[in-house]
């Protein structure tokens, strides 16, 4: 069992997320904003961190920056519906692994395993 945190200003989104996520025996914390995403990793460090990218406050691109300049190798998975090179500048700025919305249950239940299994950092 893994500690997540999702970060998204979409409620449903994030209960969608939560509920694949805890299907799979993850212990989820949840976030609004990448502002509070930050406050919440700053309290409790997470084994994963998957977050949108288009959000009002501290949005997606910036939020995966910041995470991986505080805290350098932390798994971050970056989400996003919009195919304007968002997803490919989330990897350059530090994210592990990136999904496009929509996505299979499956896709991100393999692409959470994949992550953990990985060294941060890596």
């Amino acid at each position: 069992m893994a500690r997540i945190l999702i970060i998204d200003d979409d409620d449903i989104q994030r209960r969608i997320v939560r509920e694949i996520l805890e299907a799979g025996a993850h212990d989820v914390t949840e976030a609004e904003d990448g502002n509070q995403g930050l406050r919440l990793q700053n309290e409790q460090v997470f084994d994963l961190i998957i977050t949108d990218i288009l959000m009002p406050g501290m949005e997606g691109l910036e939020t995966v920056r910041e995470l991986a300049r505080v805290y350098p190798g932390v798994r971050i998975i970056a989400m996003s519906g919009h195919r304007e090179g968002y997803l490919r500048a989330a990897s350059s700025f530090g994210a592990m692994a990136t999904l496009e919305k929509p996505f299979a249950p499956g896709d991100l239940s393999d692409c959470v395993k994949l992550c953990l299994s990985r060294e941060p950092g890596s």
